[in-house]
This record gives C-alpha cells, sequence and structure tokens, in this order.
C-alpha cells in the first residue's frame, strides 16, 4: 500500500503522524546532543580543577618535616625541663613534691601568659609548633591569646567573652572527665 492509495483524511492523517514522529526523533537527538555537551563541559570542568590543584600544589612549598619535628621536639623538652628545675627547686626549699608541682605549674602558666603578653610565645609557636601548644604553657598562650586580641571590645564582652574560646572545650571535657572518673571511683569504693 502506497501513500497515494490513501483517500484525502487519512493521508493528512499520515503526513501529521509522519511529522509529529519526526519532530519527536529531532527533539530527543536534540535532547541527547544537550546531554552529551552537558558531560562534555563537566569532564572539561573537571580536567581544569584537576590542572589547578596540580598548580597549586606545585607552587606551594612543602614543610620541612624533618626541622619541625625537631624543634617541635628540643622546644617541648625544654619546657618540661624548665618546669622540672622549678619543681625541684621548690622541692629543695623543703615542699612536698605534691606542693613544688603545684608551684611550677603555676610559674609555668604565669610565664607562659607572660610571653604571651609580650608576643614572644607566638613566634615561639610558629617555629615550634605542638612542641609550645603541648606543655601546660601552651594552655596559658590558649586562654591569654585570645583575650588580648579582643580587649578593644571592652572587659566584659571583649576580655571576659572570649578568653575560654579556645580553652573553654578543653577545660569543660577535662572537667566532665574528671567528673566522671570520680564518680567510677566513688562507687567502686
Amino acid at each position: 500500500m502506497h501513500i497515494s492509495d490513501l483517500g484525502g483524511q487519512n493521508k493528512k492523517r499520515l503526513n501529521y503522524k509522519i511529522a509529529q514522529h519526526r519532530t519527536y526523533n529531532l527533539k530527543k537527538g536534540d535532547n541527547m546532543t544537550n546531554e552529551i555537551n552537558k558531560k562534555q563541559e563537566q569532564t572539561q570542568e573537571k580536567m581544569q580543577q584537576l590542572e589547578y590543584q596540580n598548580k597549586v600544589d606545585n607552587i606551594t612549598p612543602k614543610p620541612p618535616l624533618f626541622k619541625n619535628i625537631c624543634w617541635a621536639f628540643v622546644v617541648g623538652g625544654l619546657i618540661c625541663i624548665l618546669g622540672q628545675l622549678i619543681a625541684d627547686y621548690f622541692e629543695g626549699l623543703g615542699l612536698s613534691k605534691k606542693d613544688a608541682s603545684a608551684y611550677a605549674t603555676a610559674i609555668l602558666v604565669f610565664l607562659g601568659s607572660f610571653f604571651t603578653g609580650l608576643g614572644l610565645y607566638d613566634d615561639l609557636g610558629k617555629r615550634a609548633g605542638a612542641g609550645s601548644i603541648v606543655p601546660i604553657t601552651g594552655f596559658a598562650n590558649s586562654i591569654v591569646a585570645p583575650a588580648m586580641e579582643f580587649k578593644r571590645e571592652g572587659y566584659v564582652f571583649g576580655v571576659g567573652a572570649k578568653m575560654f574560646v579556645i580553652a573553654g572545650p578543653v577545660l569543660v571535657y577535662g572537667m566532665v572527665t574528671a567528673f566522671i572518673i570520680g564518680l567510677i571511683y566513688w562507687i567502686r569504693q
């Protein structure tokens, strides 16, 4: 059967159906082309990001890991030696080991705060890293540094509110842990 064999009305319907089918296929093809273009754009974008990241990795200076570890070890060790010398000094004056340790801790906290106030402890922290943060002097620094930073906002909203920004969570978790351990110890007795 050929199109010319159909009647006028049927011929129009068939031509209309064929046109719709062709239009649908064209639209479908356009959608596939759009999807392919989107995938190509995404792939190009990912390649550009990878190239950029490689450039950044090549330009970024690599930290001297061994040197940093040595500095942290030496500075942390020197702070601990200073603390031990202070404790030994107070023991030599006749204080008990417990009291001498308390005095040494208080003096180390004072020294950490004092040198933070002078701006020296931050310079030490840049060079020594964790060696200056881990000892008790680092704790003093973590309280004094934010307080000094926000001093111009006033004593209440600046110093008082921001003093424990860094050390606050450490204190809270330390106290909660001490309470739980103390409670367990009390229950076991």
